[in-house]
Order: C-alpha cells, then sequence, then structure tokens
C-alpha cells in the first residue's frame, strides 16, 4: 500500500528494513493494529511531505479501499469505524475465512490498484441512462473499476456542480467538448489527458480541468470526416445534402485493394465522438496493453504442427529435492477378545443383553428430541424387516429378493430412525443396500448419473418409508414418476405396521465376516457420474475396529452426530461403529442446523455427550449464533471429530470455534481433524491427546510452491501462503504412500505433495458393476523411480492430494477432484474459493453458494467461477467485486481467471444438502442453460498458448526466381477459362444483331406473337405477359414519352423506378430506343422510408439522372409527406410516370453509333456498404447473353423461371436482356410475393415443367425455412420437382454450402435431382464469371484446411478431417471468360495451391465505375490491370474476391480436364489478425453453432479488436449464455480472442437485397452506439 506522498521505495534500506520487521510483527500477532500503525507513522514521519496535515496512521487503515489513500482529500473520519468492523472476531463470515487470507487479497488488490487499470464495465439494455438528469449522471468512466467511491463522488460533484449553471443533459456535455475541443480528439488508442486550456471557453479554468480530466477517459474522435456509407439497411435516417456532387463512398474506391479497409477505418471517422461504446472498447484496448504474464516464448512456425504455443519450462520452476518416501505403517490392529464375528453379530447381542438400552435418539424441526431407539426395538424391527424381505414378497418358489441382491434405501435426513432399521433389515437378510437420497423432482441435479449407480449396481428394488413414499413426486394417475435416467424400480414401505413377525422356526443367518459385499456407499466424481463403492463384510467390520481403536470409543458413551447418515463418517461411526460399542447416537438433521445452528451444541451440552461428529460449516454456524447462549458447557467433549479437516480452509474454522468456545470448557486437544474417502473410508484421524498435551505444528507453505507439486515453507511473501493443520496419523493396520497423481503411480519425494493411496482391510473392494475403473483405483501398485514395483499389496487411491510431514504426520491440501491444472501448475478449487470469499465487499453473493471448476478450451484448462449474486446487489457493485476478484485471484494464486459468472440467487443446481452441484453446474455453463446477470470473462490474460503471430516475410524474390520455383515444384499457374465463344457456330438470326434494341425490333417482326415474358402473381396467375411486338410497342411509347416530356438528350442517364415486373423491362428497352442510358433502382419500402429512401435519392443524385420513370404509386410516394421527411422532395429530377401513355411513336430509334457505348450503369451496394455504379458497354451486354446462353442452351422453345429482384447483376441481365437475345420464355417471379405465398415458385416449377430456374439465396433461404417441414403438403398438392435439371443460385459471395445441401435434402422427397442445384458467381468488374450450365460437370466440393487457408495457402484434407472447411465450386466457367489467381500484393501470377485474387479477362467486362471525376488511376487499377511478370500483356479486371483453382479429374464438354474456380470470400471483407487472413463468414458459421438461440450472427474488427454481435432468437435471460460460448467457439476454431461481444435483437443485422451482412453497417452503428444491444460484454 504506497503512502500517499511517501515513495517507500525511495526510503533509505534500513527504514524499509524496519517496515518489513514492523509487517512481520503484525502478521504473526506479536502486535496489536493499533501499535502498528503508531510505530509505522513514527518512522516514516522524517520523510512525509511538511504539506500534508493528514495523519499517516489514518491512511494506513486497511478497512478503507485501497483507493481512498491515494486519493487527495481521503475522508478521514470514516476510518474507526472500518476498524472496528474489521475487528470484530465473532462475527467472521465463513468456514473459509482466515484473517491472513483477508490480508493477503487487500495486498494484492493493492497491488492491482497501483496499475490502476479501468475495466470497462459491460453494457445491459437499459433506458435509465436517457431520463437521469445532470446531477446523477456519471461520466463513462465512473463505472470502471478505477475509482472508489470517496473520490467519485468529489468528482460527481464538482461536474454537477459545474453543469448546473448551464448544461442539461449528459450528452450535452460531451457533445459540448467535441465542438470546443480539437485537440483532444486524438484518435490514438492510448487515453492521454486532455489539456485544460482546449476547453477553456466560459468556464474557469479549475472546473475545466475536472471535465478535461473526466473527458480524457471518454474517447474522444473527430466528427467531422464523414466517411460513414449511407446506410441502406437500418432505420437511421442519414442527414445527406439535397445534392451531393460526389458521395465520399465513391471515393473510397481510390484505395488499392491491397490495403484492407480496417487501415481506414482504424480512426474510426465518422463515429460520434461521445459514443458510449467506443470509450469503453478504448478501456478494454488499455486494459490489454498490459503485459501478459507468462511471456510467450519464441514459436517457430510449421504448419502441419500443432497450433499451439508450448510454454518452455521455466529454469526457476521449484523441483523436489528430497529422497524417495519410505511407506508409512499406522499402529497394528489391537486384537480385542469380545470383538465380534461380524456387526450384525454385535447388534444381536446389545438386542438380546441390553434391550433398554438407547441406540438413537431423533430430533423434530426444532432439535427437541422426538423419539429414542432402543437397541432391543432397533433389533426386532430389523428382524421383522429382513423376515419381510425374504419370504413375504413374491412368492416361495419365486422370491423377488434372493441374499446378494442389491435393494434402494429412499429415507430422507431427518428420518434415521426407519433407516437404521432398513440399514440393519438388509444386514440381517444378506442383501445389498445401497443409500440414495430422496429424489425431489423429475429434474434434480444428478438425478439421471444416481440412475446410473442404480443401473450399475442392479436395483429393481426400493425401500422407503409411508412419509416419504407420499412425497415422492406422482404422475397424474397416482404412479411414482419414472426418474431421468432411472431404472424401472419396485417400491416397498417398511413402517413397522407393515412388516411381518418371524415365524418361531426362522432365524437370520449370521456369518462370519467374509469378503462378501455388505453395502454400496454411492461417490460422484469429478465428472458428475456417480458410482457405487462396495464395503465388503470383513472392511465394514475391520473399519469399525479400527475407528474404535483410533478414537479410543467405550462401550455406552454419548455421540451427537450432524453429518448425513447415509454416507461417509457420518454413517461409519455414527450407524456402523456406534452400534459395534452399543454407543447412544443422537442424530441431528440439516433441516434442525439450518433453524437452530447451535442445536448440536445445545445436545452436548443436555446430554454430556462424549463426542460430537462434526463438518466446518457447522462450527461457524454455531460460533455465529453462540451469542445466544451464555451457558452451553462443551466440558463432557473427549472428541470433537472434525470430518473435513482434510480441507485446507478447515483450520480458520477450528481455531474461531475454539477461540469462542474455550471459555465454554472445549479443550484444544479434543478437536480432531480426519481424511476421509469413499475408496478408502478413513485415511487418517488426529488422535485425542491427553489434556494439555500442545496442539502439533501447522505448515505454512508457498501457494507458488504447491502450484509446481512441491512442498516450500512460505518465507518471502505472506499473502500467498496456505496454512494447514494435520489431519493425524494414518489408521490402525494400514499402510500409506504418495505418489504422483497423474500418469504410473510413481513414489513421490518427501518434499512433494502427490496422491495418498494407501493398503488397509478397511477400504472399499470396488466400483460396484465397473471392473474397468476398478483397476485404475483399487488395484494401485507403487512403482519407484526406475519404475519397478515396490511389492506386491495393491493399494487403493484416495483421492486426496497430500503430504507425511515430521513425526509422520499426514497433512492434505486438497483433493483430486479439486484440482484444476493449468498451463501445467495445479490449483485448489477450495483455494479460489477462499480468495474470492476474502475479497471485499461480500454483500454481492452468498458465501457457500460458490463454484469453481475447469472448462478446457483451445488445449488447455481454463478457471470458471460462477457464484450466486444477492437480489438486492447492484450492477456496479457486482462488477467492482467481479473485478476485484480476478485482481485478487491474479495477484494470489498467478493465474488468470477465464470467466467470472454471476447468477440470480438460487439458481445453482444444488445437491441434497445444499451444497452446490459443481459438475451440473459446469455441464449448465457449457450448454449455455446457466443464465447469469453478470458475466466477466477475461481470455486475454488467461489464455497464453496462441501461437505467435505471423510475420509477413518481405517478397525479396525476384518475378522469374518465382516461375522457375514454380516450374521445378511441379505447379501450374493457376488458372481457368470457358470455352471459346468465337469458335462455337451460332446458326441463330440474333448474332447478327450488335444491339439487343435491334435483336427486340427483328424479333417483333419476325415472330410477334412469340411469348418473351409472363409475371406470376401470389396465387401462380399470370398478370401479365408480354409477345415480342406488345414489349417493343410498349417501349415505343416510353421513348415517345421521354422525347417529349422528358427533354432528354442522348446519353442522358435515366433511373428507372418499377417494382418487379414487366413494366421494367419495357422502360430499359424504352431507354435504349431513346439513346439514353437508364439505370435500374430498387423502389423503396413504403413502410420503411426513412431507411430505403435516401439510397434510392443518393443513387439518382450520383448518377445526375436527367429524369424518373416510375408507376403512378411510386410517384406519389416521392412527392409525399412521409418522403420529405427523410429527403428532399422538392429537387427530384423530372418524374414520368409510365402507366398511361399515350399511342405515340417516336419519330426514330436511336442506333449507337458502336457497339463500346455505354447501354446502361448497374448500381449495387456492396457486402462492405459501398454504393459502385458500374459501366455496361453494348458489346458487354451483347457478349454475356450470348455466353449465358451457350452454357445454357437458351432457344427460342426453352422456358425458364426466375424469382430474385430485378435490379443489379445478373438477375437484371436474365430478368430484362437474357430472353429478347436468346428467345425463351421467362416466367418471373417476384420474390415479394413468396412472403404470402411460399410454394408459389416450387409449385410454377412443377406446374410449367421448367428444367432451368435461376434464384437468389434469400429465396432458398425462405424456402427452406418455410417449406421444409411441409414437403408432404407439397406431395399430396402434386408438386414435382423432377423436371428441374438446373436450379442456379445468383450470388456475389462464397457459394453458401450448407444452405444449398439442406435444400437440396429437403425436396429431394419432391422428385429434386441433388444435382440440380449449383450456384452462379459475379462481381462488380463482370457480372458473370461463373454459372452452371447445362454442359459441364457437376459441381465439385472441396474440404480444405482452414489453418492452412489463414496464411494463403490451399491444401486438400479428407471430409470430416479437424480444422477442415468445406466449399464449393462456383459453376463453371462462361465462355469466353478467363481467370487467373494472382497475390495483391505482388501482382503475379500464384501456383494453384495458393489462394490469391481472382482475375478476370471476357468480352462482358464492365467498362469502368461510374463516377463523375475521372478516377483514372482506380480504373485503371481494377479494370485494365496487367500482371507483374508472365504474361504481361493481358488486360485483366480484379475482382476483389479471393480463390483459387484446382483442375479437377472430371472431363469437360472439349474432353479436357475440367478447371474448378473456388470462391473463399470478399478481399475487403477479411480479417487481418495475428498476421493471418480470417474469413468472417467462417467465424461466423462456428458462431452460430455455439447455441441454439443464435438466429444469426455478424464478426467486424474495431483497431485490433475482434467483435462478435450475435442475433438472440431466445429469451433475453439466454443473452449472458451466449458470451463464454460465443469466446469458447472463436477460440477453439479459430484460434482468436473476442474482444467484444454484442448480444441484438433479431433483425438487427443489416443485410442487402442479395441477403448477404453488411457488415460494415452494423459496425457503424456498433460504434455509434445505434444498435440498442441486449448486452454488451468487453472481454478483458
Amino acid at each position: 500500500m504506497a503512502d500517499r506522498g511517501v515513495d517507500l521505495a525511495g526510503l533509505p534500506k534500513e527504514v524499509r528494513e524496519q517496515l518489513a520487521e514492523l509487517e512481520l510483527e503484525l502478521s504473526e500477532g506479536d502486535i496489536t493494529q493499533k501499535g502498528y500503525e503508531k510505530k509505522r507513522a513514527k518512522i516514516l514521519a522524517p520523510f512525509v511531505p511538511q504539506t500534508q496535515n493528514v495523519d499517516v496512521s489514518i491512511q494506513l487503515t486497511p478497512g478503507l479501499s485501497s483507493d481512498a489513500t491515494s486519493s487527495p482529500n481521503a475522508v478521514p473520519v470514516a476510518a474507526p469505524r472500518q476498524h472496528r468492523a474489521h475487528r470484530s472476531g465473532g462475527t467472521r463470515d465463513d468456514r473459509y475465512r482466515s484473517d491472513i487470507h483477508t490480508e493477503a487479497v487487500q495486498a494484492a488488490l493493492a497491488r492491482h490498484k497501483e496499475e490502476k487499470m479501468a475495466l470497462p464495465m459491460p453494457t445491459k439494455r437499459r433506458s435509465a441512462f436517457v431520463q437521469s438528469s445532470a446531477e446523477n449522471c456519471t461520466p463513462p468512466d465512473t463505472s470502471s473499476a478505477s475509482e472508489d467511491e470517496g473520490s467519485l463522488r468529489r468528482r460527481q460533484a464538482a461536474i454537477s456542480a459545474m453543469l448546473a449553471q448551464n448544461l442539461q443533459s449528459p450528452e450535452y456535455w460531451i457533445n459540448r467538448s467535441v465542438q470546443s475541443s480539437s485537440t483532444s480528439s486524438s484518435a490514438s488508442s492510448t487515453l492521454s489527458h486532455g489539456d485544460g486550456k482546449s476547453h477553456n471557453h466560459n468556464h474557469s479554468q479549475g472546473q475545466t480541468n475536472v471535465l478535461a480530466d473526466v473527458l480524457a477517459h471518454t474517447r474522444i474522435e473527430s466528427s467531422s470526416s464523414s466517411s460513414v456509407p449511407p446506410d441502406v439497411t437500418s432505420t437511421v435516417p442519414q442527414d445527406r445534402n439535397s445534392r451531393v456532387d460526389l458521395p465520399p463512398n465513391i471515393a473510397v474506391r481510390g484505395m488499392s485493394r491491397g490495403q484492407s479497409r480496417s487501415s481506414m477505418m482504424d480512426t474510426a471517422g465518422g463515429v460520434p465522438a461521445h459514443s458510449h461504446v467506443s470509450t469503453k472498447i478504448q478501456q478494454l484496448l488499455n486494459t490489454l496493453k498490459r503485459p501478459k504474464r507468462p511471456p510467450l516464448s519464441e514459436f517457430f512456425l510449421d504448419d502441419s504442427e500443432e497450433i499451439v504455443e508450448v510454454p518452455q519450462p521455466d529454469p526457476n520452476t521449484p523441483r523436489p529435492e528430497g529422497r524417495q518416501i519410505i511407506p508409512v505403517k499406522g499402529e497394528p490392529l489391537g486384537v480385542v477378545s469380545n470383538w465380534p464375528p461380524a456387526l450384525q453379530a454385535s447388534l444381536a447381542r446389545w438386542g438380546a443383553t441390553q434391550a433398554k438400552s438407547p441406540a438413537l435418539t431423533a430430533l423434530d424441526i426444532t432439535g427437541k428430541p422426538l423419539y429414542t431407539l432402543t437397541y432391543g426395538k432397533l433389533w426386532s424391527r430389523s428382524l421383522k424387516l429382513a423376515y419381510t424381505l425374504l419370504n413375504k414378497l413374491g412368492t416361495k418358489n419365486d422370491p423377488v429378493l434372493k441374499p446378494g441382491d442389491r435393494v434402494a434405501l429412499v429415507y430422507p435426513n431427518s428420518d434415521p430412525g426407519m433407516f437404521w432399521v432398513a440399514f440393519y433389515g438388509c444386514l440381517l437378510a444378506e442383501v445389498i443396500p445401497v443409500p440414495i437420497e430422496v429424489p425431489l423432482s423429475r429434474k434434480d441435479a444428478g438425478s439421471q448419473q444416481i440412475g446410473f449407480l442404480l443401473g450399475s449396481c442392479g436395483v429393481g428394488l426400493a425401500l422407503t418409508s409411508e412419509v416419504c413414499l407420499k412425497g415422492l413426486p406422482k404422475t397424474q394417475n397416482g404412479e411414482i414418476m419414472q426418474f431421468k435416467g432411472w431404472p424401472r424400480l419396485k417400491w416397498v414401505v417398511t413402517d413397522t405396521k407393515y412388516l411381518t413377525k418371524p415365524s418361531k422356526d426362522w432365524q437370520p443367518h449370521i456369518p462370519t465376516a467374509n469378503t462378501d459385499t455388505a453395502y454400496i456407499e454411492y461417490k460422484a466424481s469429478k465428472e458428475g457420474t456417480v458410482m457405487g463403492v462396495a464395503v465388503s463384510k470383513i472392511s465394514m467390520l475391520t473399519h469399525c475396529q479400527a475407528l474404535t481403536q483410533a478414537c479410543n470409543y467405550c462401550e455406552g458413551e454419548t455421540l451427537v452426530n450432524v453429518l448425513d447418515f447415509k454416507k461417509d463418517s457420518g454413517l461409519w461411526h455414527g450407524v456402523l461403529t456406534s452400534v459395534m460399542n452399543r454407543i447412544h447416537t443422537i442424530s441431528v438433521p440439516y433441516s434442525v442446523m439450518k433453524a437452530c445452528p447451535l442445536s448440536w451444541v445445545q445436545r452436548v451440552h443436555v446430554h454430556k455427550a462424549r463426542v460430537a461428529l462434526v463438518k466446518c460449516r457447522d462450527l461457524h454456524w454455531a460460533m455465529m449464533a453462540h451469542r445466544d447462549q451464555k451457558d452451553t458447557n462443551l466440558s463432557s467433549l473427549r472428541l470433537l471429530i472434525v470430518a473435513d479437516g482434510a480441507n485446507p480452509w478447515s483450520v480458520s474454522s477450528c481455531d474461531a470455534f475454539l477461540n469462542v468456545f474455550q471459555s465454554h470448557g472445549l479443550k484444544p486437544e479434543m478437536i480432531c481433524p480426519c481424511a476421509s474417502s469413499p475408496e478408502a473410508m478413513t485415511v487418517a484421524i488426529r488422535r485425542p491427546g491427553p489434556q494439555g498435551t500442545p496442539l502439533p505444528a501447522r505448515a505454512i507453505l508457498s501457494m507458488a510452491g504447491l502450484s509446481h507439486g512441491v512442498i516450500r515453507v512460505n518465507t518471502e511473501d505472506k499473502n500467498s501462503a496456505l496454512t494447514v493443520q494435520d489431519v493425524g496419523h494414518v489408521m490402525p493396520g494400514a499402510l500409506m504412500c504418495i505418489v504422483k497423481p497423474d500418469g504410473p503411480p510413481m513414489l513421490c519425494k518427501t518434499d512433494e505433495i502427490g496422491e495418498i493411496v494407501l493398503n488397509s482391510r478397511a477400504g472399499g473392494t470396488m466400483y460396484y458393476g465397473l471392473p474397468g475403473v476398478t483397476k485404475n483405483t483399487f488395484e494401485v501398485i507403487p512403482v519407484n523411480s526406475g519404475g519397478t514395483p515396490i511389492g506386491d499389496v495393491p493399494f487403493t487411491r484416495t483421492g486426496l492430494l497430500g503430504f507425511v510431514g515430521p513425526g509422520s504426520l499426514v497433512f492434505v491440501v486438497g483433493k483430486i477432484e479439486g484440482l484444476l491444472s493449468v498451463s501445467g501448475r495445479r490449483h485448489n478449487a477450495d483455494d479460489l474459493v477462499a480468495t474470492a470469499l476474502a475479497v471485499e465487499p461480500v454483500k454481492t453473493v452468498y458465501r457457500g453458494r460458490i463454484a469453481v471448476f475447469s472448462v478446457t478450451v483451445f488445449y488447455d484448462e481454463r478457471i470458471v467461477i460462477v457464484a450466486e449474486q444477492r437480489p438486492d446487489a447492484n450492477e456496479e457493485d457486482s462488477f467492482q467485486w467481479m473485478s476485484r476478484v480476478l485482481q485478487a485471484i491474479d495477484g494470489i494464486h498467478q493465474v488468470g481467471l477465464y470467466c467470472l459468472a454471476l447468477v440470480p440467487a438460487n439458481t445453482l443446481p444444488k445437491t441434497p444438502l445444499g451444497g452446490i452441484h459443481v459438475s451440473e453446474t459446469k455441464q449448465h455453463f457449457l450448454e449455455g442453460s446457466l443464465h447469469p446477470c453478470n458475466i466477466l470473462m477475461c481470455p486475454h490474460t488467461c489464455v497464453t498458448n496462441l501461437p505467435k503471430p505471423r510475420q509477413k516475410q518481405p517478397v525479396g524474390v525476384g518475378p522469374a526466381s518465382i516461375m522457375v520455383g514454380n516450374l521445378v515444384a511441379g505447379k501450374r499457374i493457376a488458372q481457368a477459362s470457358g470455352r471459346d465463344l468465337g469458335l462455337i457456330d451460332d446458326q441463330e438470326q440474333s448474332r447478327k444483331h450488335q444491339f439487343l434494341s435491334e435483336a427486340l425490333q427483328w424479333r417483333a417482326q419476325t415472330d410477334p406473337d412469340h411469348i418473351l415474358y409472363m409475371l406470376l402473381n401470389a396465387k401462380g396467375v399470370a398478370v401479365s405477359t408480354a409477345t415480342c411486338s406488345q414489349l417493343h410497342k410498349r417501349a415505343e411509347k416510353i421513348t415517345a414519352a421521354l422525347l417529349e416530356r422528358g427533354g432528354i438528350n442522348t446519353g442522358d442517364n435515366v433511373v428507372l423506378l418499377y417494382p418487379p415486373g414487366i413494366d421494367l423491362i419495357a422502360s430499359f428497352y424504352g431507354c435504349l430506343y431513346a439513346g439514353c442510358i437508364p439505370v435500374t433502382v430498387r423502389p423503396p419500402h413504403p413502410q420503411n422510408l426513412a431507411a430505403t429512401l435516401p439510397t434510392v435519392r443518393m443513387i439518382i443524385d450520383v448518377s445526375k439522372a436527367a429524369c424518373i420513370l416510375t408507376t403512378q404509386t411510386l410517384m406519389k410516394t416521392l412527392r409525399s409527406k412521409e418522403a420529405a421527411a427523410s429527403v428532399n422532395v422538392k429537387t427530384w429530377p423530372n418524374i414520368i410516370d409510365t402507366d398511361d401513355l399515350p399511342r405515340k411513336r417516336p419519330s426514330h430509334i436511336y442506333k449507337p453509333p458502336t457497339a463500346e457505348m455505354l447501354a446502361y450503369l448497374d448500381f449495387s451496394v456492396s457486402t462492405t456498404g459501398m454504393l459502385t455504379g458500374v459501366k455496361i458497354s453494348h458489346s458487354a451486354v451483347n457478349a454475356l447473353c450470348r455466353s449465358i446462353k451457350l452454357q445454357c442452351e437458351l432457344y427460342s422453345s426453352r422456358q425458364i423461371a426466375i424469382c430474385m429482384d430485378p435490379y443489379c447483376g445478373l438477375g437484371f441481365v436474365l430478368w430484362c436482356m437474357s430472353s429478347v437475345y436468346s428467345g425463351h420464355q421467362s416466367i418471373l417471379i417476384p420474390p415479394m410475393e413468396l412472403e404470402t405465398s411460399l410454394p408459389l415458385w416450387l409449385s410454377t416449377l412443377s406446374q410449367y415443367k421448367i428444367r432451368d430456374t435461376f434464384c437468389s439465396y434469400s429465396v432458398m433461404e425462405l424456402c427452406t425455412k418455410g417449406l421444409g417441414t411441409q414437403t408432404e403438403a407439397l406431395k399430396t398438392r402434386g408438386v414435382n420437382l423432377s423436371c428441374v435439371r438446373s436450379c442456379v443460385v445468383i450470388a456475389e459471395e462464397r457459394p453458401r454450402l450448407a444452405l444449398t445441401q439442406s435444400f437440396s435434402k429437403l425436396f429431394k422427397d419432391l422428385g429434386l435431382s441433388p444435382r440440380a442445384v449449383s450456384t452462379a458467381f459475379g462481381a462488380r468488374v463482370n457480372l458473370a464469371i461463373c454459372l452452371q450450365g447445362t454442359a459441364g460437370p457437376d459441381p465439385s466440393t472441396v474440404y480444405v484446411d482452414m489453418k492452412s487457408l489463414r496464411h494463403d495457402r490451399v491444401r486438400l484434407v479428407e471430409r470430416g478431417a479437424p480444422q477442415s472447411l468445406p466449399l464449393m465450386e462456383s459453376g463453371t466457367i462462361l465462355p469466353g471468360v478467363r481467370v487467373i489467381i494472382v497475390n495483391p500484393e505482388t501482382r503475379g501470377p500464384l501456383g494453384d495451391s495458393h489462394l490469391g485474387e481472382i482475375w478476370v479477362n471476357s468480352p462482358h467486362n464492365a467498362s469502368g465505375y461510374y463516377t463523375i471525376y475521372g478516377e483514372e488511376s482506380l480504373q485503371a487499377d481494377h479494370f485494365n490491370t496487367r500482371l507483374s511478370f508472365g504474361d504481361t500483356e493481358t488486360l485483366w479486371a480484379r475482382t476483389g474476391y479471393l480463390g483459387f483453382v484446382r483442375r479437377t479429374e472430371l472431363l469437360d464438354a472439349s474432353g479436357d480436364r475440367h478447371d474448378a474456380l473456388f470462391v473463399v470470400g470478399s478481399l475487403d471483407e477479411t480479417l487481418e489478425l495475428r498476421g493471418l487472413r480470417y474469413h468472417p463468414i467462417d467465424i461466423e458459421t462456428s458462431v452460430s453453432r455455439a447455441h441454439r438461440s443464435i438466429a444469426e450472427s455478424a464478426v467486424f474488427t474495431w483497431t485490433n479488436l475482434l467483435v462478435v454481435v450475435v442475433e438472440l432468437s431466445g429469451s433475453e435471460q439466454e443473452a449472458l449464455d451466449l458470451v463464454p460460448l460465443v469466446t469458447n467457439v472463436v477460440l477453439k476454431e479459430h484460434h482468436l480472442i473476442v474482444g467484444v461481444v454484442v448480444i441484438v435483437d433479431p433483425g438487427v443485422i443489416p443485410i442487402n437485397s442479395r441477403g448477404e451482412k453488411q457488415r460494415m453497417h452494423l459496425r457503424d452503428s456498433f460504434l455509434a452506439d445505434q444498435l440498442d444491444p441486449i448486452y454488451v460484454a468487453y472481454n478483458m
């Protein structure tokens, strides 16, 4: 704790030594806190700066939040009160509590405080922020963990005083600062404290500085640059000027393709500067700048090798140095003459000779005695039960039970008497009891595993009491419910009234104890599986003898038992050993303890009990409640057995209990901790010493040493010490070794922590019914360092970790099942719980309700802590507490937490006795059904085994050597081409026409009545058709109207604004006839004008349209009030409605002078949100139509069906031009009609027997999701798709394999051929590069290795290989098209094992971008580019997509091997992270699989953070479940750490008309805080 004004590091050495000595005295308890502070103040006095008038001692109060010391005017008054609260010993909060530990945690937190890191608090959806007034609005930073309450209030007060003068809302002061301060708008990613001067307008300097200080934490950014593309999809109107000469986004195209767009976005230009999100991400970036704990060692990159960074062993790791351990022997088991031959024999003896002697007293719910069972009653009832079980169930010849059968005992904790009778009844009948918990509901935590236990033990019968049976959950008709995973059981009620008195001649068979199984005790493993440990009759008897000897039990003593009597010590001492020694047991059930924690102490006092059997929990509860009892006396106790004394944290409970009750007669030497396990039973127990024996020494161990598995006495840093008490000596008659916990059972060295193994006749014998697991646990033969067995006696693994100390005392430091092994170091779950609970204030969580476990993510264990949050805890406190827990665990255990989750009170799965069911909690966590209310993920700190980021190698080799290298390696240059256009003989007349307008005129003359187009409505009825002559005449009317009303000049641009239909086609040809250039634009959505109209406006402005052709309805919409709200409607160009045109013919039809003239402009919004227009010439149109005609074999006699939007790309070509060129009939189905009638498209295909159909992904998805379950209904309606031979999805993206495959599978039943579905591929520079026609081979699918793909290499792997990605060929390359794969950086051709940019050369390439200023450089770069070496003559166009070419085994039409083109993704969209290239769609596919409630997801990067946006389709309580699952899956499959997870409502991720995600829009909305997220999690 650094004192303000005193730099401790700068003090003279001797002063520092004096201080250290003082610290030591305080920690040893040799000096009081007050004395410590006085002395310390005295030592420091000469070094404190004189200006201070604050007493140093006050600043050092540990009670104050440790940050208060560094605040300039800490409030000293609070100190004494805090102080008292800290010292009162009686109210210590828990069994995990230790003063030393709390202090250690505070010290660890103080260290973190010095680093002063502000963690961004997660954002939850709340409307509160908007309504709050300026007074109670805290600036964004104050939610972080860097502020303590006091300084926060001061800062708030200063601000509100200043704001009160003239500011109204929190937005105002942040905006204000944006306008006033241009200097602080630094785009750097570090927080710089703003310079006060720039804010100083009309406020005084001092106030401004406070504001500057606050704003320094708010990341301010310049909002002057408006490079945000128009939001095509969101509902926020964009503020645009009425006429834009050149929208900024077209200029964005000016970057070379080589830079990814992210380089522009680093400054996040255009983001409103007061964006919350930016501030938080900024804080997050700052937290990430801290160095990670284990330094990443040098990592060599070898592709085929495993990806993980292998941490190099640290030379300073402590290693065991002692000699090999020698097995430790317990004292011999004494032979006593009157020990019974079997346990049942002793019951028979006491039942006969001491019938009146009390055996068991049970308590009611208030803690008063309810009934007492005597030994006589116990014997007679057990006899009756044994007789009934063997003779009265079933018939004489066919009994239900035979000796040796297993029987479940289902009795509540409050009814020990019934249980005792049932247990001993089973022993007398020689059937094997299996005690289990009472199932409370069908969905009990772990009930399925209990079912597994009953199944593996072959249990078919359950014994229970009448009361218990009534309470079991029943079905409607009154039968007992079939519990999940349970075998079918018969239930037998064992109340005395239902039992039969045995006949005179019947006697129970009581053989001498042998190795047959006596009973089965259940145990749950770390994974949650429940197994039955079989205890033989001889083991049971020997164990009772050993306990009698070790605890010195005498006949007729009284014992108070608080433990569960069905298993463990509660059964061994309280039911078995007690009967052997005729002890009177008083059973205190858990329910009584909850109501009256002191009840067991009162029972000891009232009954003058000699022995009490408790757990730390009971000590703690009694201590908390002891003030109510002045007169309790515990001097009768000679033995207080602490059953969980092996828990390292038991020592503080024992000490505190002794502290309180020593004055009530409790003697220190009576406290006897013991260690036990279900397999080995009691392992060791401290023997009660004679009065006044000094207590054994404690071991104070170094946590760091423990984590490496070695014993080191802690000397240097008392903060990370663990104090452990011994659990006495090994049991009589037993032999103990310590072996390595993993690998072969090799003996440990004396200073090494290992698993305790035990050889004894008194342990369990096997896991019943599970021989495989039994061998590894019950038949272990330890080996020495050379690997040779030390003997042939088998040992049993106890599952306890520990060591043997001086004097052969056994110390236990943890359990194997609580062991978390992270990066080769071992941590104990209990230790972590203790640290978490020592973090103040614990008003956030419930103490006993906390679970720690590890999950395996990315080749290592990751620690997760889940706790229950108190209902009254507020968001900020919880977050503060969570961040401090992280820091404390980091400081004390040197391990990073992966996830810390808080769930609502009472929602964690419970064990029957109220603890947390850890394995079930882990299951919920991994399934995403935990429903946390607060979560903090810290993958950045704890994932340290990521591979080193790849350094891109500079290309130092010349082009020639690359060529030669490729040739030597036998690599082909990756290129491919379609068939040759020129050589194909095309007799068709239309070949003579260079222009589409001529082709239409020619068709109107030669075949006027041939129907070219048919438009269907939702009912499947043809609402309009167009023959060749009708289309020609309608086009003429439009031409006349254009020339008359529009005053159009040749070459003017005309916008066509129509719904999908024949009007659109007619007006397109009308424009061609008039010599104008048509620009098709999607009409605005009438219900969402605010979002869709600005895009329309923008295209009209950009294209400088001279007029708009549209329908009457749309014309009204454009001029409506609603439209005026989002755009300036007064400045529309001339609008002509084409609904009722006069019958006029134009004087002449325009014919362009050359085919290189522009035919039309194609505008489209790319996936990166760029609006791009490309120029398409007449010759390109002609070549494209011809290419499609040849590929798809289109002739006048053919019919095709088109169901997609006709506004851009290949869709527009197919809708408007292809039919006029090839003469086939097109049936047009507008996709919006599918919304009212889903089966429309499929039934049309069936009705018209269509062979070729074209659709978009959105249409296919609609059918897959909407009709997937209705295939039977469609079949009965006669829908048959066997006629379809090609169904092509038109797209500009990687083929969506999962969608096309599920579509094929779903509609296979309707006769759809699996070979029919394929995809096309086009880009802006060339609208159609691939299209699966009729001639080429079927599209092939390959599996590529994702690891190689990130390195831009293509490695094919087998289907199902780990890390494999299936890719489908994008259709056959069109005739006349050549593609080559090029390195986008060097522009050289690549070999075919490389991923590179697809470049295309074809007669139908677009002529260039449509821009107003000639951006020649960009045109040249994208449209007329040459390779840097190889064939440097050909001109290529760059598609901006990455892909590769693969030569397949298939043959194409000409008999050559077929070259397939695979598209991987858009270059602009790729994410460059850790030096590797990622495609968003791959990460999104993984994310969408992570949880059933994820409807859709999108990813983007911001600076160097990966942001994942997830649409939640489930209820909002599932929102936080997604955070860890998303983080896990991305880490596991892509080796990336997610920086921010944003959970939003369905439909928030913007999608363009082609169904592609608009990730850049999403990113802009996120940074501008416009998403209204349900939850934003910042992963630390």
